[in-house]
């Protein structure tokens, strides 16, 4: 027997008036952002409505003049900053900016792959979930990630690294999660209610994490792909100086006010 559709939901089982906020930060970009972009708009969402919010860093390879096209047509609103501030920064200006129902975080390269949207936004649909995560652990046989794109000893430095940061995160937060650093947030826009977001940097990944898991927003975790790029690729998290901010937000989050 086929699958209905009637005026108030889709085969996903989500409203057909959903809008969808997906935030995207840029900076320095150009071999991919036009691509990226593409496959967010081409990827089929019934019944939902994309808001696109670009947030454009100064980047300084052209990938600015890329999103002023993007913006030209209408195909996405762009926020554009007057210099770099971070990662975290122009992922706040961005859900600053949203009015979608739902939001989701993507990054401008294509680590990630946009048409794992659907089975990313299922959850929220159905009523099972009101936060997701894309596990990039879900599906393999262990618990590394990077098999290809960074050199093979930093790709397993990095995926050390992160293993014993979400160890440490299950422990301090009484969760069980197998990718708490993963780009792929998704969430329904009240999830952000009572929280003050603060990291600029890499470390709002785990801050996001952190603050939702305390307000009582569990994150149901599914499986995504993914394909690491290397440093000379335009790969930007830093192991040393990331890697400690990541460690002292992970602490501070947990017992800081939210």
């Amino acid at each position: 027997m086929g699958i209905r559709l009637d005026e108030t939901s889709n085969a996903l089982g989500y409203s057909l008036s959903k809008r969808l906020s997906i935030i995207l930060p840029v900076y320095n970009e150009k071999a991919t952002a036009s691509l990226l972009i593409d496959k967010v708009l081409a990827v089929s969402l019934p019944g939902i409505e994309k808001e696109i919010i670009a947030i454009e860093s100064r980047s300084t390879d052209g990938t600015r003049e890329v999103i002023e096209l993007y913006a030209a047509e209408k195909k996405l609103k762009a926020i554009y900053e007057d210099r770099p501030m971070g990662k975290g920064h122009a992922v706040k200006t961005g859900l600053a900016a949203a009015t979608g129902d739902w939001v989701l975080i993507q990054d401008a390269d294509l680590e990630y792959d946009p048409a794992d949207y659907p089975k990313l936004l299922a959850p929220l649909g159905t009523g099972a979930a009101a936060f997701v995560l894309g596990s990039r652990h879900l599906g393999h046989a262990d618990w590394r990630y990077r098999r290809q794109g960074t050199a093979r000893w930093i790709g397993y430095f990095i995926d050390c690294g992160a293993w014993v940061y979400t160890k440490l995160f299950n422990t301090l937060y009484g969760v069980s999660l197998t990718d708490a650093a993963t780009m792929y947030k998704v969430f329904e826009r009240r999830c952000l209610e009572g929280i003050h977001l603060e990291s600029d940097g890499f470390e709002l990944d785990f801050e996001i994490v952190g603050k939702f898991v305390r307000k009582g927003w569990i994150p149901v975790e599914v499986p995504v792909s993914y394909e690491s790029r290397s440093f000379e690729e335009g790969k930007k998290v830093r192991i040393w100086r990331d890697g400690w901010r990541v460690l002292a937000a992970i602490i501070r989050f947990r017992f800081k006010a939210l």
